[in-house]
Protein backbone atom coordinates (compact mmCIF):
# COMPACT_ATOMS: atom_id res chain seq x y z
CA UNK A 1 0.00 0.00 0.00
CA UNK A 2 2.51 2.26 1.18
CA UNK A 3 4.32 1.43 -2.69
CA UNK A 4 0.90 2.91 -3.97
CA UNK A 5 0.88 5.69 -2.28
CA UNK A 6 4.73 6.72 -3.03
CA UNK A 7 4.25 5.92 -6.49
CA UNK A 8 0.80 8.36 -6.57
CA UNK A 9 2.36 11.31 -4.85
CA UNK A 10 5.43 11.01 -7.47
CA UNK A 11 3.00 11.32 -10.53
CA UNK A 12 0.84 14.02 -8.87
CA UNK A 13 3.67 15.65 -8.18
CA UNK A 14 5.37 15.47 -11.24
CA UNK A 15 1.76 16.73 -12.95
CA UNK A 16 1.78 20.04 -10.86
CA UNK A 17 5.65 20.93 -11.72
CA UNK A 18 4.67 20.18 -15.84
CA UNK A 19 1.30 22.00 -15.57
CA UNK A 20 2.96 24.96 -14.14
CA UNK A 21 5.32 24.63 -17.23
CA UNK A 22 2.60 24.01 -18.96
CA UNK A 23 0.47 27.25 -17.85
CA UNK A 24 3.81 29.45 -18.11
CA UNK A 25 4.12 28.95 -21.47
CA UNK A 26 0.61 29.62 -22.29
CA UNK A 27 0.86 32.91 -20.47
CA UNK A 28 4.09 33.93 -22.19
CA UNK A 29 2.16 33.27 -25.39
CA UNK A 30 -0.95 34.88 -24.53
CA UNK A 31 -2.98 31.62 -25.34
CA UNK A 32 -5.77 29.90 -23.51
CA UNK A 33 -4.38 29.42 -19.61
CA UNK A 34 -5.56 26.39 -17.03
CA UNK A 35 -7.91 28.11 -14.57
CA UNK A 36 -6.57 28.71 -10.95
CA UNK A 37 -9.24 26.61 -9.64
CA UNK A 38 -7.51 23.47 -11.31
CA UNK A 39 -3.94 24.54 -10.35
CA UNK A 40 -5.07 24.52 -6.63
CA UNK A 41 -6.87 21.47 -7.24
CA UNK A 42 -3.76 19.83 -8.07
CA UNK A 43 -2.18 21.06 -4.85
CA UNK A 44 -5.00 19.62 -2.49
CA UNK A 45 -4.92 16.27 -4.70
CA UNK A 46 -1.22 15.26 -3.11
CA UNK A 47 0.56 18.25 -5.69
CA UNK A 48 1.96 21.06 -4.06
CA UNK A 49 5.39 19.98 -3.70
CA UNK A 50 5.60 19.94 -7.51
CA UNK A 51 3.55 23.40 -7.42
CA UNK A 52 5.93 24.67 -5.29
CA UNK A 53 9.07 23.54 -7.19
CA UNK A 54 7.05 24.58 -10.89
CA UNK A 55 6.21 28.19 -9.29
CA UNK A 56 10.12 28.75 -8.30
CA UNK A 57 11.61 27.22 -11.52
CA UNK A 58 9.05 29.16 -13.72
CA UNK A 59 8.77 32.32 -11.49
CA UNK A 60 4.92 31.64 -12.14
CA UNK A 61 2.13 32.67 -9.98
CA UNK A 62 4.74 33.80 -7.60
CA UNK A 63 3.14 37.20 -6.95
CA UNK A 64 -0.75 35.80 -6.62
CA UNK A 65 -1.19 35.66 -2.93
CA UNK A 66 -3.44 32.55 -3.65
CA UNK A 67 -0.46 30.58 -4.63
CA UNK A 68 1.63 32.16 -2.64
CA UNK A 69 0.89 31.58 0.57
CA UNK A 70 -1.97 29.11 -0.39
CA UNK A 71 0.25 26.17 -2.00
CA UNK A 72 2.73 26.12 1.10
CA UNK A 73 -0.45 26.20 3.55
CA UNK A 74 -1.67 23.23 1.75
CA UNK A 75 1.14 21.58 2.14
CA UNK A 76 1.44 22.74 5.59
CA UNK A 77 -1.69 20.90 6.41
CA UNK A 78 -0.95 17.81 4.16
CA UNK A 79 2.38 16.99 5.81
CA UNK A 80 -0.09 17.86 9.50
CA UNK A 81 -2.28 15.10 8.09
CA UNK A 82 0.60 12.52 7.39
CA UNK A 83 1.85 12.97 10.99
CA UNK A 84 -1.66 12.95 12.63
CA UNK A 85 -2.62 9.72 10.59
CA UNK A 86 1.28 7.84 11.28
CA UNK A 87 1.12 8.67 15.06
CA UNK A 88 -2.57 7.22 15.66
Amino acid sequence: MLKIILAYLLVINLVGFIIMLIDKQKAIHKEWRIPENTLIGISIIGGSIGMLFGMSAFRHKTKHIKFKFGVPFILFIQIGLIILYFNY
